[in-house]
């Protein structure tokens, strides 16, 4: 069957990551770059601590949401359009942030960067469903992407910390500024768009994903990795600097073992995915996130939480995590070709309601701690993913 036209993309992985990654980066740097700033950032913009606490949940609203709206046309008028304004948007509020002293106008401000956010990042993951959809290198690149999601919350604050040490507050959101402008000028010479001209007129509706169980059985899976990570995210500071005594250098180390542990096994994603396929690899990442968190609950039953009873037993589960999601979109995402974008924006929003939803859940009801949280977490949402595979066992295949 010959390629439809706009599918051609002559980067290499290597290359092609290159162009990508600046937005999923930027995109999940805004959320918590700033987390050191924070309590000096009411008298700095002459405002309330509650306006700058909704400076917070209204990027992470928007970005969620808006991917609805950015999903559905980036199907209509392509993925370049929408990633290039999106991109734009997002430098145009950075560079705005660093020069506004008013509460107000942060807050707006807030809200554009992540409209622009939103738009990048859906643009980018459409990107990766068009060209990549259905090739072994299509879970290097998800495995990639996505780790990166879940390490950048790790490294933002630090980053945070030495910018506004050095050249203050404000310093912060220039950075972000030029580090988009950069990647915006990047796009515009080598980003060419990828959606197929036969699919620019077609109808981009939910209805189709929302009855389709692989979809739930994949975002579901998807969701189940990225909000342990999230859960061990919360905690680990509490668990490790509180309840263990590790200085933050110490911390800061131990945390990062577990990033590169996710590097490592988002590099080999691919010879996994080539020799397992789809299925088996989601089902080998579900069972290591669940006998991560049984030895996780062995050692915490046991004593106190410290690098061997905290840190390795997360080894174990960030491997599960990157193999479920290494192939979790492709799974997601097979039928839908003829509308990627709507279905990335419906598979991301699906994610950050269980994410945020649940995850804060296990957190509110284990105490953050406590190891329990991500035990708890991941036991149940591994219990949804084993059934959701019994589920797709029993469907006929096509």
């Amino acid at each position: 069957m010959q390629q439809p036209q706009g599918r051609v993309w002559s980067q290499s992985v290597s290359v092609a990551l290159l162009l990508m990654a600046p937005f999923d980066f930027l995109a999940s740097l805004a959320m918590d770059v700033y987390l050191p700033v924070i309590p000096q950032m009411p008298e700095a913009l002459g405002t309330s601590a509650f306006v700058v606490q909704l400076t917070l949940s209204a990027y992470l609203l928007i970005l969620g949401l808006g991917q609805l709206v950015f999903g559905p046309l980036s199907d209509r008028i392509g993925r370049r359009p929408v990633v290039l304004g999106g991109s734009a948007a997002y430098a145009v509020a950075s560079f705005s942030l660093a020069m506004t002293s008013d509460g107000e106008a942060f807050l707006a401000l807030r809200a554009i960067q992540a409209v622009g956010a939103s738009a990048a990042l859906v643009a980018t993951f459409a990107t990766v469903r068009d060209v990549f959809g259905g090739r072994p290198e299509s879970a290097t690149v998800y495995g990639l992407l996505s780790s990166m999601l879940a390490i950048v919350p790790a490294l933002g604050p630090m980053l945070g910390a030495l910018l506004s040490d050095v050249w203050g507050w404000r310093s912060i959101f220039i950075a972000l500024g030029a580090l988009a402008a950069v990647a915006f000028l990047h796009a515009l010479f080598r980003w060419h768009e990828t959606l197929p001209e036969v699919e620019r007129t077609s109808r981009s509706g939910f209805r189709s994903m929302l009855s389709s169980g692989s979809f739930w059985v994949y975002t579901l899976g998807f969701s189940s990795a990225m909000g342990a990570f999230f859960v061990f995210f919360s905690i680990s500071p509490r668990v490790l600097m509180g309840v263990a005594g590790y200085s933050q250098m110490a911390f800061s180390l131990a945390f990062a073992t577990v990033a590169v542990v996710m590097i490592v096994a988002a590099r080999s994603s691919r010879r996994w995915v080539v020799a397992w396929g789809t299925r088996r690899c989601f089902a080998t990442g579900t069972v290591l996130m669940a006998l991560g968190a049984m030895i996780l609950a062995l050692c915490t039953d046991q004593g106190k939480p410290g690098f061997v009873a905290f840190i390795m037993p997360m080894w174990i589960i960030a491997t599960g995590i990157v193999l479920v999601v290494s192939v979790s979109a492709s799974g997601a995402l097979a039928s839908f070709d003829d509308k990627a974008g709507t279905a990335v924006a419906l598979y991301y929003a699906i994610q950050g309601v269980v994410v945020s939803g649940f995850g804060t859940l296990a957190t509110v009801v284990f105490g953050v701690g406590t190891p329990w949280a991500l035990v708890g977490f991941c036991g149940v949402m591994c219990g949804v993913n084993v059934a959701g595979l019994w589920w797709l066992s029993r469907q006929p295949r096509t």
